[in-house]
């Protein structure tokens, strides 16, 4: 067994490693661009949603408060005429990107930290790089990815949003993986 603080270099590199890799992803690939989209007639819906007041946070429409309710004739209407969906409010003002990429930072901290539990408690000083890669990389690859298929099963995001996500999870955890058997005691 090999103990947790003997790990502190791999976990910290590997964050730093997904880190930059996550900045590459987005900053210059920009495969996630394609994502997004616009609101038709975005100037009268910002402005119907301001008039509204809307405060920060996660809301589905139509709303029903429970599933009673989203069985009634009235509601399955609502459903029927659209639109359905969900929508997050963030605070207004630009995207704090400073607290998210530090955030982001700490994320990918904790998620070292775990993979490096796991194999700190299944494999041995000397472990061969191959078996320390598996270990590492596919604890860390579920910790970076298996989200994104929930977000698509019940917030209904897009799929192709979801399997890009997973495979930037993928690149994470082979990064994390080969930093992890590269440094392993």
């Amino acid at each position: 067994m090999v103990s947790l603080t003997a790990l502190w270099l791999p976990i910290v590199l590997s964050a730093v490693v997904v880190f930059i890799a996550s900045s590459v992803i987005h900053m210059a690939l920009k495969y996630h661009n394609s994502e997004y989209r616009q609101l038709p007639d975005e100037g009268s819906v910002l402005s119907a949603m301001r008039s509204g007041k809307i405060a920060p946070g996660f809301y589905a429409f139509p709303y029903a408060g429970s599933m009673k309710e989203m069985g009634t004739p009235e509601m399955m209407e609502k459903y029927t005429q659209g639109p359905v969906g969900t929508v997050n409010i963030n605070p207004s003002g630009p995207p704090a990107m400073g607290k998210a990429l530090g955030l982001w930072f700490a994320f990918t901290l904790i998620v070292g930290v775990f993979a490096g539990y796991l194999a700190s408690r299944t494999l041995g000083p000397g472990t061969h790089y191959l078996q320390v890669f598996r270990v590492v990389g596919c604890s860390s690859f579920m910790a970076y990815s298996f989200a994104f298929f929930t977000d698509a099963i019940w917030k209904m995001k897009p799929w192709s949003m979801a399997l890009k996500h997973v495979f930037d999870g993928l690149v994470y955890g082979l990064l994390t993986a080969g930093v992890f058997g590269w440094l392993w005691p």
